[in-house]
């Protein structure tokens, strides 16, 4: 259908020269946008039209790193840093089977498309050995069909538990023939790399200290045979710092460089704890960096130095990680967490805009896409519009784009993926928001009355 978003407040392109426009309007067709400027174009004719007054135009919003499964799994260990954190949560974590990862998905995606995210990913690592390694996947990429969202699974992996070094229990890892085999069958079955695809899979193997040098480089090799990106978490916390030195004798960025895990193909969660040294690296090979700003300071991580990786080049997102160590999902939220932390970490930091590039411009550069993250002609209708009427925008009139991310961040009013839409008022347009948080607090019910599951830290 062709629809024509009329008289924004602003239409704000994030294009290469920060084009904004005031009274903006956006003619879409076919899930393609064909047409920005002020008034009505000719091409409008038979166009649903939507009234854009009092709102502020922008790309769908990007999450570049996530792990839904974990949304059911809120406010626990919440005095710990990660490897505590990790270790109190992997027991429950392997009762994990279809009914939760599609119930998690389905609310943590429902969470993102409320505020404003169009495309998400989500890095799905925990696979017990009696789970179906394609079939976990399968029903997240279900939910994320039924939001309406634009998808990027990663197909993680662990084969390296406690009893060999690592910090998984045995009991959530797999045999390492097993994730490359079922890594290539989610690949095959899933992957769309068509232009304006809504589902692209990754390969991701979890961590430094839950995986083997063979799985990184042989998921290296896969990915690049296969035409798939890389994902990993890298240089999160002082801990996996050391756990690298004392094991590999190499810091963490090092330590992907000697596996062969830099390069464009590449974008790494966290960057934390790199060095001068390591952020060269990553700006040398055009490897990505999602930026976690509130898992970060949750579990006591520290404070990215994003301002160091964008002046360098590194193309930079920013993701709402797991709702386990986040406790929630709001990505414009995630925006202003990110803007505000930057300005302790590197004064002065970054402006509204500069943040709402990150989280848009900069996620499609992490994976690897130019036909979205701006509102140009060519680029696939993902469009979000927050309305400035309400009182949290309030006396903000002198700047309403950087309100968005100043203020206090509230629900998209509408959004549209691929040109379709997913929130119309405020309210989910495919599923039915109270039912499927009914269903997570079931399932989360059950979660919680079954215990730790077979896996022992």
């Amino acid at each position: 259908m062709k629809v024509l978003v009329t008289s924004c407040d602003w239409v704000v392109t994030m294009d290469a020269t920060g084009t904004e426009i005031p009274g903006g309007s956006l003619l879409f067709d076919d899930g393609v946008i064909i047409w920005v400027g002020t008034g009505e174009p000719a091409a409008s004719d038979g166009a649903r039209r939507v009234n854009g007054r009092g709102t502020i135009a922008l790309p769908g919003l990007i999450n570049s790193h996530h792990h839904l499964y974990q949304t059911l799994t809120r406010a626990r260990a919440t005095d710990q840093g990660l490897f505590g954190w990790l270790r109190a949560l992997y027991p429950v974590w392997a009762g994990i089977d279809e009914e939760w990862t599609r119930a998690a998905a389905r609310v943590g995606l429902a969470e993102l498309a409320l505020s404003g995210c169009a495309t998400t990913t989500d890095h799905h690592y925990v696979f017990p050995r009696s789970s179906d390694g394609v079939g976990l996947l399968a029903a997240a990429i279900a939910a994320a069909q039924e939001i309406g969202l634009r998808f990027h699974p990663c197909r993680g992996s662990m084969d390296l538990g406690a009893s060999a070094g690592g910090l998984p229990p045995d009991a959530i890892v797999q045999d390492t023939d097993d994730i490359l085999a079922q890594t290539e069958e989610v690949v095959r079955r899933f992957h769309d790399p068509s232009p304006g695809a809504m589902l692209r899979v990754a390969i991701a193997p979890c961590s430094p200290f839950s995986v083997t040098s063979r799985l990184m480089r042989e998921a290296a090799d896969q990915a690049r045979r296969l035409g798939v990106r890389l994902h990993t978490h890298i240089a999160e916390t002082l801990d996996e710092d050391a756990y690298c030195q004392a094991t590999f004798h190499r810091k963490p960025i090092e330590l992907l460089d000697d596996l062969g895990w830099l390069g464009a193909d590449v974008w790494l969660a966290h960057c934390v704890h790199v060095d001068g040294h390591g952020v060269r690296r990553l700006a040398d090979h055009a490897t990505g960096a999602a930026w976690c700003p509130t898992s970060n300071l949750r579990l006591g991580s520290g404070i990215a130095p994003v301002r160091a990786l964008l002046g360098a080049g590194v193309p930079v997102g920013i993701g709402v990680d797991g709702s386990a160590s986040n406790d929630g999902g709001h990505l414009l939220a995630e925006v202003r967490m990110g803007m505000l932390v930057s300005r302790v970490s590197a004064p002065p930091g970054l402006g509204a805009r500069e943040a709402l590039r990150v989280a848009t411009c900069g996620g499609a550069a992490c994976l690897g896409r130019d036909d979205v993250g701006s509102l140009e002609v060519g680029k696939r209708a993902d469009i979000a519009l927050f309305s400035t009427g309400g009182v949290g925008y309030a006396g903000a009139e002198a700047d309403l784009v950087a309100a968005l991310i100043h203020c206090s961040p509230q629900r998209v009013r509408d959004l549209f993926v691929e040109g379709r839409d997913v929130v119309r008022d405020g309210r989910l347009v495919r599923a039915d928001e109270d039912a499927i948080a009914r269903d997570g607090r079931r399932v989360a019910r059950r979660i919680a009355a079954a215990g730790p599951g077979s896996a022992r830290a």
